[in-house]
């Protein structure tokens, strides 16, 4: 976790050659929303928002996202509207909205005290909720940035919450919840299926909402999203994907969103998936590199069986997104995800933009090629990196290439 209090890039040495940071910029801008707050308490809606800590784990940080007013707050913790809008819009956002925090342990889920038991109820809302937050003391104005979550802002210990209005939870999440013998993936699938976002289910299961009753735990907001991103893609390829027949013809798709350039590539054959992501000098886990940082993960037809540790989160937000888009449309394919980040993107603002991202690239017309290596021979052209470098760390490119059948690769 990065924070601005320390400068997120160089302590104040501006390596980057700016004459001021951009960074340091929004973090000024915070402490205006930490002055609105009068004494140690104030009353706002929640998005609905949460954050779980994973420091510490199975002892958890755990308290509410909440702006320092009642107002429509719903956009600044829905990252699947947040896809186009310009990176400080983003932080602006996140900076209004405060945390407050208390370590409790995980278990707790399965016997909630009343104050853990609204925090649950605030989390299966789809609308903002007005709540009363008391700190104990000033927050603190920070910034924090990771690659797999959305930006935190100012944080304070929690001294308690409470509702202050009727939480708008809908009948099928007050279902799920209320079902002590359902497992947690199961009720993560059958809230998909009716509709909910994703980001509504990252937070159902950090908050503990779901599960066989005994088992219940809160879960770090960086592994419930993941972990959703994993178990919805899986099920869809092992229930819909694998049944349906393949593409007839090499599909490619593209995006370009902040800065992160996304390439899909789809092939006939059976499912297979690889993302490779590659991380240009001056973006934000490159930013003092002389050379671009190639790492990749795949998977064959038999699936993973140990997590994707080198793409790690962004992996499974893309498996998700081509996942959705075979399933839609009914047909079987492999998938290879390029993903080439630029110096335009120096602050990371999690994976949802991954999952977006690529989203957004399936949801366009593809390029049609009669071949693998005419597609590949195209995207030579797009690609900053050479097709060389790709080549040689790919495993699917070269058992697509050679004709390896993936079914092979059990």
């Amino acid at each position: 976790m990065i924070s601005a209090e320390q400068c997120i890039r160089c302590k104040g040495r501006f390596f980057c050659g700016m004459r001021t940071c951009p960074i340091l910029e929004k973090f000024e801008m915070q402490k205006s929303v930490v002055a609105n707050i009068v004494g140690d308490s104030f009353t706002g809606s929640s998005p609905p928002g949460l954050f779980v800590g994973w420091h510490g784990y199975p002892k958890v940080s755990i308290g509410p996202l909440s702006p320092t007013e009642v107002c429509d707050s719903l956009l600044l913790d829905m990252p699947e509207r947040w896809f186009g809008l310009p990176p400080e819009q983003i932080i602006s956002f996140r900076q209004r909205l405060v945390r407050g925090s208390k370590s409790i342990d995980a278990t707790a889920a399965a016997k909630p005290s009343y104050e853990l038991a609204e925090m649950q109820e605030l989390v299966m809302s789809i609308a903002p909720t007005a709540i009363e937050v008391k700190l104990k003391g000033k927050p603190s104005p920070r910034l924090s940035f990771h690659e797999s979550i959305a930006p935190i802002g100012p944080s304070a210990p929690l001294a308690s919450m409470s509702l202050q209005e009727n939480p708008s939870v809908p009948r099928k999440i007050d279902s799920a919840v209320s079902d002590t013998d359902l497992k947690a993936n199961d009720a993560l699938l059958r809230l998909y299926d009716a509709g909910f976002p994703v980001s509504t289910l990252h937070k159902l299961l950090s908050a503990g909402t779901l599960g066989v009753g005994k088992n219940r735990r809160l879960v770090p907001t960086r592994w419930s999203i993941t972990a959703v991103d994993s178990n919805i893609s899986e099920a869809l390829v092992e229930e819909k994907v694998k049944q349906f027949p393949q593409i007839s013809e090499v599909q490619l798709f593209h995006s370009n969103y902040l800065d992160n350039d996304f390439w899909v590539l789809l092939v006939p054959s059976a499912w297979a998936f690889e993302q490779l992501e590659c991380w240009l000098p001056g973006a934000s886990w490159a930013l003092n590199a002389t050379q671009a940082h190639l790492v990749h993960d795949h998977e064959f037809y038999g699936g993973r069986t140990t997590y994707a540790s080198n793409v790690e989160g962004a992996y499974y937000s893309a498996r998700l997104a081509v996942a959705e888009f075979l399933a839609k449309e009914k047909r079987q394919a492999a998938a290879i995800v390029f993903r080439e980040i630029g110096e335009g993107y120096q602050i990371p603002l999690g994976v949802w933009q991954i999952r977006e991202n690529v989203r957004n690239a399936l949801g366009k017309q593809p390029l049609r090629f009669g071949s693998l290596a005419l597609a590949l021979e195209f995207l030579r052209k797009k690609l900053r990196v050479p097709m060389e470098r790709y080549k040689k760390e790919s495993t699917l490119i070269d058992a697509l290439l050679h004709q390896k059948r993936i079914t092979d690769f059990f």
